[in-house]
């Protein structure tokens, strides 16, 4: 696990959720997992990486793949770098084996998302998180994110989890700043911003640091953006976060993320461009001018030949 790591910030600061580069033919593409895994921590400042999540198109991958992307990128960065293995799914068994096998092939952490689309209670979302959190040594990071799960992690039930040795920490995608800050007021969860668009704001609250999707092009900024808060400069994260507001618009809103992430790759040439696997489709040509003319917008450097 990566040295940076410390107990209000478990899994490190500045972290991303990374896309699964896919070769043509629709397999992965392990060496190129390897090749981007290495270029976020070793260029853009990563103190962490999380595999298999959904930018990661986790539900269009194997139990096999998965295994293999954990391990692949545990021995590119793992002695630098936190691994955190996406292992949440809809159905409680299958995470639990999901976390065992991240265990075994070398992960550090879990993120364990919301069971979506069949929408349980509160007292299910309590029977879930605990169950899948027993199955393994690994410490869980729990990822609140209504919007695709149907169903929020409501405040006391993220308090009465914050009881588990072994929960310990909250990506929130949920985007309730007041909510986040009762249940860090009242537990020793730490809290992740999920949600690329409230960076700062969720700085503001208390947060460790994020879990970022813009991370795969702006990581070294934001990192940049959570060292300059943390040290009282708040003009300066001010003045990062709002150079960074083309990069976030157009890679969090006007399209799937992780379709704005591998055309953003592409564009720059780095491992992870380009194919997706269905139903996700490839970005269009005027996407990614539109894309390519708010990177440069935002500080990043748009190869001339890409344009």
């Amino acid at each position: 696990m990566a040295p940076s790591t410390t107990s209000d910030a478990p899994f490190g600061r500045m972290l991303t959720a990374m896309v699964t580069p896919f070769l043509p033919d629709g397999g992965v593409d392990y060496d190129g997992a390897a090749r981007l895994a290495t270029h976020l921590v070793d260029r853009q400042r990563h103190d962490g990486l999380v595999v298999n999540g959904t930018t990661g198109e986790s539900p269009t991958t194997s139990d096999a793949e998965k295994e293999r992307l954990v391990r692949t990128v545990v021995e590119a960065v793992g002695d630098r770098a936190t691994v955190v293995a996406g292992a949440g799914t809809n159905d409680t068994e299958h995470s639990r084996r999901l976390a065992r096998q991240a265990e075994a092939a070398g992960a550090d952490a879990l993120l364990v998302v919301t069971p979506y689309y069949n929408k349980p209670p509160q007292d299910g979302l309590l029977a879930h998180f605990r169950a899948v959190a027993d199955a393994s040594g690994l410490p869980v990071m729990l990822y609140d994110i209504p919007g695709r799960a149907g169903v929020p992690i409501a405040t006391d039930t993220l308090i009465r989890l914050a009881d588990h040795p072994r929960i310990v920490a909250v990506k929130d995608a949920k985007g309730d700043l007041f909510a986040g800050s009762a249940v860090m007021a009242n537990t020793d969860l730490v809290f992740y911003s999920g949600d690329d668009a409230l960076n700062l704001a969720w700085l503001a609250m208390g947060a460790a640091g994020f879990v970022s999707v813009v991370g795969h092009v702006v990581g070294a900024d934001l990192h940049e953006m959570i060292d300059a808060y943390r040290a009282g400069d708040h003009g300066r994260a001010l003045e990062i976060h709002r150079r960074l507001l083309p990069v976030v618009t157009a890679i969090m809103t006007r399209t799937q993320g992780a379709i704005a992430v591998k055309a953003a790759l592409q564009l720059l040439g780095l491992p992870g461009g380009g194919a997706l696997r269905p139903p996700l489709a490839e970005a269009d040509s005027e996407f990614a001018a539109r894309l390519a003319e708010d990177l440069t917008i935002g500080g990043v450097h748009v190869p001339e030949v890409a344009r």
